[in-house]
C-alpha cells in the first residue's frame, strides 16, 4: 500500500515538472487581419461587460479610449501596406495593455447597471464597434479590403472610438451625445460599404 502510494506521488510530482518544463505555445502572428480580429473580441469584452453590469458606462469610455489608440496606431502602422517587426511589437504591447485594462475593469468590484438607459446606449454603441470591426476583418480576410484601405477605416474606427469616450466620460451617456456617436458611426459606416464595394 504504501509502495503504491510513494509511486503515485513520485509519478505525480514527475507529471507536474514535465508540465511545467513544457514551453507555451507562441503567440500569433500579428498581421492586419490578426490585429482587427483583436479589435473584435476586445469591443465583444467590453460589449459583454456592460451587459452583466461588471463595466459601468464609465469605465467603457476608458476603455474605448484605449482602443482608440490601437485603432489609431494600427491605422498608422498599417497605412503602407505591411507590418514591420517593431510594428507588431509595439501593436501586440497596445492591445495586451487595452486587455489588461478590459480585464481590470471587469474584475474591480465596481459594478453598472445593466439596464440603465444610458447603459443601453453605450452597448449598442459598442455592439456597433464589434459590427464594424467584424466588416474590416472580413474585408481583409476576402480580399475586398487592402491593408491600405483597412488602414484607412481603422482610422475612422479611433474618431468613432473617441466620440463614445467622450460621451460617456462623465459616467453617462444621454440621448443627445448618442446621436452624436450615432453619427460617427453612420459615417463609418458608409466607409467601410464604399471601400469594399469599390473596384
Amino acid at each position: 500500500m504504501k509502495t503504491s502510494l510513494i509511486a503515485a506521488a513520485a509519478l505525480a510530482l514527475l507529471t507536474g515538472a514535465a508540465m511545467a518544463q513544457t514551453p507555451a505555445a507562441p503567440a500569433a502572428p500579428v498581421t492586419a487581419q490578426t490585429t482587427v480580429q483583436r479589435d473584435v473580441n476586445q469591443q465583444q469584452r467590453i460589449e459583454n461587460g456592460l451587459q452583466s453590469g461588471k463595466i459601468t458606462t464609465r469605465e467603457a469610455g476608458l476603455l474605448e479610449r484605449d482602443e482608440a489608440k490601437v485603432d489609431k496606431l494600427q491605422a498608422k502602422d498599417m497605412k503602407d501596406g505591411k507590418l514591420s517587426p517593431a510594428e507588431r511589437r509595439q501593436l501586440r504591447a497596445a492591445q495586451n495593455k487595452a486587455s489588461r485594462d478590459i480585464k481590470a475593469a471587469e474584475t474591480n468590484g465596481v459594478n453598472g447597471n445593466p439596464l440603465s438607459a444610458s447603459s443601453q446606449r453605450m452597448q449598442a454603441d459598442v455592439q456597433r464597434n464589434v459590427n464594424q470591426e467584424k466588416r474590416i476583418e472580413n474585408g481583409l480576410q476576402t480580399g475586398s479590403l487592402t491593408q491600405h484601405e483597412a488602414a484607412r477605416l481603422e482610422q475612422g474606427q479611433a474618431h468613432v472610438d473617441r466620440v463614445e469616450a467622450h460621451a460617456a466620460a462623465d459616467g453617462h451617456v444621454g440621448a443627445g451625445e448618442q446621436q452624436r456617436v450615432q453619427r460617427a458611426e453612420n459615417h463609418q459606416s458608409k466607409r467601410i460599404h464604399r471601400a469594399k464595394t469599390a473596384g
